[in-house]
């Protein structure tokens, strides 16, 4: 999975982005880009319509609401049905990319929720296609998927945020942080790090 948080595990406050840093939405799409990002409702209609669906992925939307529409995205209604929905998606993702269409999108596109949070699935199988899918957010999803997590992004923000609603999900002691990242500090002035754990 991937997110960025703020001290306390803040990861989002009104169903918005408590912070402005630029450098954590272009690692998101650098990360994302070409792999089926997976995300609740909530996160979805956050992102600003013009963005919908992200390019240059397979965006699937978890929700309970069977007849909810996501125009440019697929719907499941449970992460485990997003997963499944993601590996086929993958395959589609790399046979229209050898075909060269090109996509295009700028670090803007990468406004998701709150603390935009992936989750890594695996890796490349033997056939060479991607089998990973990044669950971006929401809250309610970060703690669905997190036993299914191989892999947690974390961008680490230096900032307080006491009227946040939203946490990310606790990193426990399954887990191994194998980059601790570079403090950084953003021209917006906050810093940060990005940080990769793996299941132990």
């Amino acid at each position: 999975m991937i997110w960025a948080e703020a001290r306390g595990g803040a990861i989002g406050r009104d169903g918005d982005m408590p912070w402005h840093l630029p450098e954590d939405l272009a690692h998101f799409k650098r990360t994302t880009l070409g792999d089926p990002v997976i995300m609740g409702r909530r996160t979805w209609e956050s992102l600003p319509e013009r963005f919908r669906p992200l390019p240059g992925r397979a965006n699937i939307v978890v929700t309970r609401d069977p007849g909810f529409v996501a125009e440019g995205a697929r719907v499941a209604a449970s992460v485990e049905s997003a997963l499944d929905l993601a590996g086929g998606a993958a395959r589609v993702e790399e046979s229209t990319e050898a075909q060269g269409p090109g996509v295009s999108g700028g670090a803007v596109e990468a406004l998701a929720d709150a603390g935009a949070g992936t989750e890594f699935v695996g890796a490349p199988g033997a056939d060479g296609v991607s089998s990973r899918a990044w669950i971006m957010g929401g809250g309610q999803l970060y703690r669905a998927a997190m036993p299914l997590a191989t892999e947690l992004v974390v961008t680490r923000i230096e900032l307080d945020v006491p009227d946040a609603d939203t946490f990310a999900p606790e990193i426990g002691p399954e887990w191994r942080l194998v980059d601790p990242g570079v403090p950084a500090t953003s021209k917006t002035g906050l810093g940060y790090r990005f940080e990769r754990y793996l299941r132990v």
